[in-house]
């Protein structure tokens, strides 16, 4: 056979001038890939401030609205959950967003995570102690929650799912998801809107003394509207008979056991768990390992995890290891409550008192409140 130059051509190995090329080609797209991944990283952060500024245009246009709770509510609180959700705004920001760097990277190497509906959800009561146990909670690795309250099933259902789903961090196999909005359980709407979404979610509620919640509330919408009537006066129709108004929110809340109602019609006892306030303060980590155990969680927060602050008169969060400074809530959070007169809480004990008795028949737990 003759040779032909053409032949051995098409046969030859690539010259090292060719090699060079590829090696550089190859440098160059692991440097987009890794610019590609540190704009990922650094723009996670931003749905974060969008959402809250948004959330925050869409809460200015629905303050004249009321809470579709138990009967029409003077609700002179407006949005207060809102404002309170937002104590911590910044602190919560930073967190997150930290929380976003530091799992970007397992999140960009393992496509098994992915948002989530959440599997359980913290649906109440306002001013009961919802933000301390979601923070508590925050410490398991196999929790993930959104830290904002999304007011899905009360405010922007109408948004669908999705939007919903948007909402959640990401999570792998075996984590949960949860979040917190402490008005869904007055909501008269929302229990069959989370069946709807999901008959098996697990539904926490933290209660207290509905006296010293009514207390709270009001205590908390006078720090931002100190010209607000008196207590007093807000919480009777007619002060000379006596007459509890109970179509004033602050009141209204505390009636549990006329809210619950509504849950039972949806859900059986055993999706509930209902935590007290109290012992969130006075034995954090006996209600936390309830919660966990609820959950199906192991009991990772513990003890450990707590050291109580005299000055601000609830435990704030400490690393079990090293010496780091505990982290305590935000300076929104353990007011000093105004002092009311003695007859008006003493009437309002009496008020509550048969709606306590019945909710503790409805939960198989004595609170301890009367």
């Amino acid at each position: 056979m003759e040779y032909s130059p053409i032949l051995h051509n098409l046969h030859v190995v690539p010259s090292s001038h060719v090699k060079n090329k590829l090696f550089v080609f190859c440098i160059m797209l692991s440097l987009w890939v890794y610019m590609i991944y540190c704009c990922v990283g650094y723009c996670s952060t931003v749905p974060n401030l969008t959402y809250r500024s948004v959330n925050r245009h869409e809460n200015d246009s629905e303050i004249d609205n009321q809470d579709s709770s138990v009967g029409a509510s003077r609700d002179l609180l407006n949005n207060e959950n809102d404002l309170d959700s937002r104590g911590d705004e910044w602190d919560e920001i930073r967190g997150e967003a930290k929380a976003l760097d530091d799992n970007a990277m397992s999140g960009f190497l393992n496509e098994s995570e992915s948002k989530k509906l959440p599997q359980a959800i913290i649906i109440g009561v306002k001013k009961g102690g919802t933000r301390a146990l979601l923070e508590f909670l925050r410490l398991h690795p196999d929790i993930r929650a959104v830290g904002a309250e999304p007011h899905f099933f009360d405010r922007n259902y109408d948004k669908g799912l999705e939007w919903y789903r948007e909402l959640m961090p990401k999570s792998s196999e075996g984590q949960l998801t949860m979040e917190k909005t402490p008005s869904y359980y007055v909501t008269k709407e929302v229990p069959e809107r989370i069946y709807t979404m999901s008959k098996d979610t697990k539904l926490i509620v933290v209660v207290r003394d509905p006296v010293t919640r009514a207390i709270s509330d009001y205590t908390q919408t006078r720090s931002k509207k100190p010209d607000i009537p008196s207590f007093e006066s807000l919480t009777f129709k007619n002060i000379s008979a006596g007459l509890i108004d109970t179509t004033w929110s602050a009141v209204q809340i505390g009636m549990y056991a006329k809210h619950l109602e509504r849950w039972l019609q949806y859900f059986p006892t055993e999706q509930l768990l209902f935590v007290s306030g109290e012992r969130l303060i006075s034995d954090p980590a006996g209600e936390i390992a309830r919660v966990q155990d609820f959950l199906g969680l192991r009991r990772v927060v513990t003890e450990k995890h707590f050291h109580f602050n005299p000055a601000k008169g609830f435990p704030c969060l400490k690393r079990p290891e090293g010496n780091s400074k505990p982290h305590c809530l935000g300076k929104t959070k353990g007011r000093t409550h105004p002092n009311i007169d003695s007859e008006v809480v003493q009437r309002l004990r009496d008020f509550y008192k048969p709606y306590n008795r019945q909710f503790y028949r409805m939960t198989g737990h004595d609170f301890g409140w009367d």
